[in-house]
């Protein structure tokens, strides 16, 4: 995509953070703007901030843990503008201090929810609109600099579970799209000044509701160390779709970390080579 001007995107968990900066380089470009969050005062106040850049916006409380919630997301888009252009899964929670074994089926099933599951019900509502209007688009998945690697001494594993399996899906829907003229990438940030270790107070009641997780806020501060801004990681994906990158990266400094991963599956072939 290079034209944004009159078109829409949707952006899931915009009401802050990283949604909050793709939905501002968004409507920076001149797109219509459907935002998506679970808490609605803080949606209607992102509403807000982005009706002010000059574009129309609509607001939609929504769980993107629930395939219904987020197809009426999807209807509304479609009262509201008509079209649909470009689609953001980026809703996500945070399961970080916590050791696998301890992780509870509720905070499993909470985590694949929001984070796995809400990749799929978006794309499962928005690509066929995008499909429909044969303009093209741009699907954009948020996963992790988790999603390459797990890192040691954080007791991640559960979350990087969930972003391992963004990254698999996103690779296997542009497999499916490649001719089509919709665009996918995959949004790889490392440490963005967001209120992610926050989301264990918005968790649903079906999931086990609202809680705190001493063990994750401990790790706040670790996380806070090079965090970018999110505008700056939001006009970074408003160019990856201009570029159409697969892989969105915000950060350089876990590289080392990442090649030695894959520097292991290589030697893992290379010993079966000489079996």
């Amino acid at each position: 995509m290079q034209n944004f001007t009159g078109k829409t995107a949707v952006v899931t968990g915009a009401a802050s953070g990283i949604g909050l900066g793709i939905a501002k380089a968004l409507a920076g470009a001149g797109m219509n703007m459907v935002l998506a969050d679970l808490r609605p005062g803080p949606l209607e106040e992102a509403r807000a901030a982005i009706a002010a850049l000059g574009v129309k916006a609509i607001a939609v409380q929504v769980d993107v843990s629930d395939p219904a919630s987020v197809a009426a997301v999807a209807t509304a888009a479609g009262q509201a503008f008509g079209k649909l252009h470009i689609a953001v899964n980026n809703a996500g929670v945070a399961m970080h201090g916590t050791k696998l074994a301890l992780v509870t089926p509720e905070e499993w099933s909470w985590a694949f929810g929001v984070n796995v599951m809400g990749v799929t019900n978006g794309i499962r509502s928005f690509v066929p609109m995008i499909r429909a209007h044969g303009e093209g688009g741009h699907v954009v998945n948020t996963g992790s600099m988790s999603s390459f690697f797990v890192r040691e001494g954080r007791e991640q594993g559960a979350y990087a579970a969930t972003k391992y399996a963004v990254a698999a899906i996103s690779e296997a829907l542009e497999q499916e799209l490649k001719g089509s003229g919709i665009g996918v990438s995959i949004l790889c940030p490392g440490a963005v000044n967001t209120s992610i270790f926050d989301s264990a107070a918005t968790r649903p009641d079906r999931f086990g509701g609202a809680y705190s997780r001493p063990t994750q806020e401990a790790l706040r501060s670790a996380f806070a160390t090079g965090s970018l801004d999110p505008v700056v990681v939001g006009q970074r994906v408003l160019q990856a779709i201009r570029d159409d990158d697969f892989y969105i990266l915000t950060h350089t400094n876990e590289r080392a970390a990442v090649k030695a991963r894959l520097d292991r599956i290589i030697a893992a072939f290379d010993r079966a080579d000489a079996k």
